[in-house]
């Protein structure tokens, strides 16, 4: 009954989730779409405009103009202001991290081939890592190093490197690149709540009380909204990449998820400004994405080849099955004994002879090539018995195999 509720909870706050998501994202890049193709003002304009913008769309035609600040006379009855996609994105991840990670008995969270760690000591950290990304973070760009903003993003990226590999060492490859992902968003979304809207209502505050306003408040805002911009598909790919064990499945996950973040920055940057703006930034990203496949294709190689299995015995088809009942059946069958799940995961069944035989290849890639399965090796699948597995598929991954070992 349990199962079957969270089941339900998951739904709406990945609903949820996914509608705030791409209303926040999508704002991200209007606005920086429409700072990048301000042109000067075509006739005089009161106040402090920064420029002006036509467009087309849905059968009608649009003035944008934009105002570094606003006079007391220019005050509208109604702003609107962009925050509350930010805020239900955050609140709604956090609720889906506690269904998926901390319910169940952190099946996704911990693997025990990783690391010992226990299910409430993880869950400690995961909240510990949220809460420090960002007190880091904001400490680093309130300092003078600031000041110097290629100096402070490789400083940024540097830490987001040793965080990498740090979390492949403590949670799960699936867990690991979800809270990378996590924290940068958490990131994200405070600095839309403590520094870009405190910001802009410092700025309307002044403009009310007829006092001079300081335009620095609208430029460190707009500092930490290109921040958030760039991190929106580093958070995507990182959110995605749960569904794809192939990037989190190997030793070198951290590389592979160094890549996808490069690689989600440098796409933006060439979202925004074309691809001859800056060749390097193409390139870096071409070369994340290139590095972190073969990163993938060269870890899970070995395993994945016939070649790795020519020397071993036949195997039986008993033998795999009974290899199956004990480690994925659990799981695996029309009704699981875990009490996690209330239906097969992704409907994948393999409680019958036929369906080990279609599957044999998922079950390759799955349970020998990447180890992700079973999930956080919950029922302790050995190596010898991952092989075994491996070498049954090479040989053809037969029903009728009935040769001894």
């Amino acid at each position: 009954m349990l199962a079957l509720a969270l089941e339900w909870l998951n739904l709406l706050a990945r609903c949820t989730h996914v509608i705030a998501a791409i209303m926040w994202i999508g704002d991200s890049f209007l606005f920086m779409w429409l700072d990048s193709s301000l042109a000067p003002p075509s006739r005089k304009r009161e106040g402090d405009v920064a420029g002006e913008l036509w467009m087309v769309h849905s059968g009608g035609f649009y003035e944008v103009v934009k105002r570094r600040y606003l006079a007391p006379a220019e005050l509208p009855p109604r702003l609107h202001w962009f925050k509350w996609e930010a805020y239900t994105t955050w609140i709604s991840g956090i609720f889906l991290l506690g269904i998926v990670y901390y319910f169940g008995g952190g099946l996704f969270l911990v693997d025990r081939s990783v690391s010992a760690i226990g299910v409430p000591a993880a869950i400690g950290v995961s909240l510990a890592l949220l809460l420090a990304g960002w007190l880091v973070y904001d400490a680093l760009w309130t300092s003078p190093l600031a000041r110097r903003p290629a100096v402070a993003g490789l400083v940024s990226f540097a830490l987001i490197v040793a965080l990498a590999y740090g979390l492949t060492r403590v949670f799960s490859g699936r867990a690991a690149f979800l809270h990378l992902g996590a924290m940068l968003g958490t990131i994200m979304a405070a600095n839309v709540w403590r520094r870009i809207i405190p910001a802009q209502a410092h700025m309307l505050a002044a403009t009310r009380a007829g006092k001079p306003v300081d335009v620095t408040y609208g430029e460190r805002a707009k500092m930490r909204s290109i921040h958030n911009h760039y991190l929106t598909l580093p958070v995507l790919f990182t959110m995605l990449s749960n569904h794809f064990p192939g990037t989190w499945g190997h030793p070198l996950a951290w590389a592979s998820l160094v890549s996808l973040v490069v690689l989600g920055a440098s796409v933006k940057y060439v979202m925004n400004f074309g691809v001859r703006s800056n060749r390097w930034i193409v390139l870096a990203g071409a070369v994340s994405f290139v590095g972190a496949v073969t990163l993938a294709v060269r870890a899970g190689a070995p395993a994945a080849s016939a070649s790795a299995y020519r020397g071993d015995p036949p195997v039986a088809f008993a033998e795999v099955q009974a290899i199956i009942a004990r480690r994925c059946v659990t799981c695996h069958a029309a009704k699981p004994s875990n009490p996690a799940f209330a239906e097969p995961p992704q409907g994948v069944r393999l409680d019958e002879p036929q369906r080990i035989v279609s599957l044999a290849p998922r079950i390759l890639a799955r349970a020998v090539v990447t180890e992700t399965m079973p999930l956080g090796n919950l029922t302790g699948m050995t190596p010898e018995e991952r092989r075994t597995l491996g070498a049954w598929i090479a040989q053809g991954a037969k029903i009728g195999s009935t040769s001894p070992r």
